[in-house]
């Protein structure tokens, strides 16, 4: 069955958040819940779901500013990379915080790893695939045919690598390694921007094709 899946744009960096609930079941997850938090709770509860957990794809300020409030709200867990842990509580995060204008994170309550699943309900299972890069813990998501690639991969783009913990090298091998193996036909869900799908990644995005003048990674 098709999930519910909402897109909100939250946050002064606009931010992909999203809402992935079960129809049958009742239950949703919000996924890298960056601010707004009476939005984000007002459609679950419009939309008669019954949240289960807020998932991170990596910790930076701008992708976990409402996991605060939210979890105060509804008691559910947040989860997040076991690489990216310590960051979210870090000092520096919370200076990004205050400069992004969002709330810090509390603590995570699940520490992920690669391979791990997140039951939202019998028929929409998370699978944890670990990718590296833009931050050491980041992580995408993978159920059926939807992928939700945080700031790993864009369309027609990458993330970030220059901040604190990446890597251009180990970024771009997450994404041809974990991701590009995916059948062309995967929706590509990202942090932040349009979406797209992992075909038209492998065919248009410029850091993903080979080039005869392409750098070495």
């Amino acid at each position: 069955m098709e999930p519910l899946i909402e897109t909100m744009v939250v946050g002064p960096l606009d931010v992909n958040c999203y809402i992935v609930g079960c129809k049958t079941h009742g239950k949703a997850v919000v996924i890298d819940p960056g601010d707004n938090s009476k939005g984000i709770i007002d459609f679950i509860k419009t939309k008669g779901f019954e949240l289960v957990y807020i998932v991170n794809t990596h910790a930076h300020a701008d992708h976990v500013g409402a996991n605060g409030k939210i979890k105060d709200k509804s008691g559910v867990q947040i989860l997040i990379h076991k690489g990216d842990s310590d960051f979210l509580i870090s000092e520096a995060n919370k200076e990004m915080a205050v400069f992004y204008g969002v709330n810090p994170s509390p603590p995570a309550d699940r520490l992920l790893a690669d391979g791990d699943v997140i039951e939202i309900c019998p028929d929409i299972i998370l699978k944890v695939i670990h990718t590296p890069g833009h931050s050491p813990g980041g992580i995408c998501l993978s159920f059926n045919n939807f992928l939700f690639t945080g700031d790993t991969l864009f369309a027609g783009s990458i993330g970030r690598s220059d901040l604190p913990g990446g890597s251009y090298s180990t970024l771009i091998n997450s994404i041809k390694n974990r991701l590009m193996v995916l059948d062309d036909t995967v929706s590509v869900f990202p942090g932040h921007g349009p979406s797209s799908t992992i075909g038209d990644e492998k065919r248009y995005n410029p850091f993903l094709i080979e080039r005869d003048d392409q750098i070495p990674y």
